[in-house]
C-alpha cells in the first residue's frame, strides 16, 4: 500500500477550482470544510488545501497548517472507500487556533467517510 502524494493528486486549475466553488457540494467536520464535486472520467481524486488569511495572518503559519492537513490527508486516503468514483475536492482549515495531530487526522478520517457514505446514496 503505498501512501504517497503525488503531483497528479493536486488540484491545481484555476478553472476547475472556479468550477468547483460553482457547482460543487460542501461537507464539515470541524476544523475542516470541503467542497467536493464527482468527476467522473478522471483518472485520480484531485484535492487542494486552503486556510485563510484572516484566521492566520503569518504566511508561516498557514503553510505549517496545510502541510499537517496534506499529511492527514495523505495518511487516510489509502483506507477511503471512494466506491471507485473520483472527485475533485478542496479542504479548508476553519479553526482560529493552530490544530493538533490527533484532531486533525480524526476530522480527516470523519470527512472523507462522510463523503463515501454521500456519494454512496
Amino acid at each position: 500500500m503505498r501512501f504517497s502524494f503525488p503531483a497528479a493528486e493536486r488540484l491545481k486549475s484555476k478553472k476547475q477550482i472556479e468550477h468547483l466553488f460553482e457547482f460543487g457540494q460542501t461537507a464539515a467536520q470541524f476544523p475542516i470544510k470541503a467542497w467536493f464535486l464527482p468527476a467522473p472520467g478522471a483518472s485520480c481524486t484531485k484535492v487542494a488545501f486552503a486556510v485563510p488569511k484572516r484566521s492566520f495572518k503569518k504566511a508561516v503559519d498557514r503553510n505549517r497548517i496545510k502541510r499537517q492537513l496534506r499529511e492527514a490527508y495523505r495518511l487516510q486516503k489509502a483506507d477511503w472507500d471512494k466506491n471507485g468514483t473520483e472527485f475533485v475536492m478542496l479542504l479548508l482549515y476553519m479553526d482560529k487556533q493552530p490544530p493538533e495531530h490527533q484532531r486533525l487526522q480524526k476530522a480527516v478520517a470523519g470527512l472523507l467517510k462522510k463523503l463515501s457514505h454521500e456519494n454512496s446514496k
